[in-house]
């Protein structure tokens, strides 16, 4: 259903603009991983021992690949529920991205600190990381209690309980990024990228469809 005189009037506008403008900026932000898998420096004959001594950067980056990808398809199933946009779904969406694009930065930190294994940086960066996360699906929380507060957004067949429900999803995430975070920190920065790894793969899995 397109937007009516009444979505007008109550400064509601259509979604395509904001779904096409949010599908560039998550395609930038992924794009960004791979610029931190440089190319190794290396004797003759050492190439293979030294692509094999940057496995943290490979780890951090299909970590975040996975997180990122997660993301869109969390974004396009939303947004396949979404009728029209309103100022605060902006803004709901808008500080999605925001923290989204923190996680280029976090996963840097996170591989620079792997190859240098200095057991205090990396204990720092596996925080980072942490509360990066944190934040990400902090601000997939405040856009679906958004969207389950805001009926009158969702398009004709679906129900605004679809993101009442995405709530928890969300909610757990926050929860296993800080834990995450603190046996990184506390005990062992392994068992959190581990987690880190998971956590993409958990919200994949607990998603009730596009």
């Amino acid at each position: 259903m397109n937007e009516t005189q009444e979505d007008r009037l109550a400064g509601r506008s259509d979604k395509g603009r904001t779904e096409s403008f949010s599908d560039g900026v998550l395609s930038v932000f992924i794009t960004l991983m791979v610029l931190d898998l440089r190319p190794p420096e290396a004797e003759p004959g050492g190439l293979l021992a030294a692509l094999i001594k940057q496995w943290p950067a490979y780890l951090a980056y299909l970590s975040s690949y996975l997180y990122i990808a997660v993301i869109w398809l969390n974004h396009k199933a939303a947004f396949k529920r979404i009728r029209v946009i309103d100022h605060g779904l902006h803004w709901a969406n808008v500080g999605m991205l925001f923290a989204t694009a923190l996680l280029p930065f976090a996963t840097a930190i996170l591989a620079g600190a792997l190859r240098r294994d200095d057991p205090t940086d990396v204990r720092t960066a596996v925080a980072l990381y942490a509360l990066v996360g944190s934040l990400l699906c902090a601000s997939w929380l405040r856009l679906y209690h958004y969207l389950s507060q805001h009926p009158e957004l969702i398009a004709q067949g679906y129900e605004a309980r679809f993101f009442a429900r995405e709530r928890r999803r969300a909610a757990g995430g926050i929860a296993i990024y800080i834990v995450a975070g603190a046996l990184g920190y506390q005990v062992a920065p392994l068992l959190a990228m581990g987690i880190f790894l998971a956590v993409p793969v958990f919200l994949d899995l607990t998603h009730e469809g596009l």
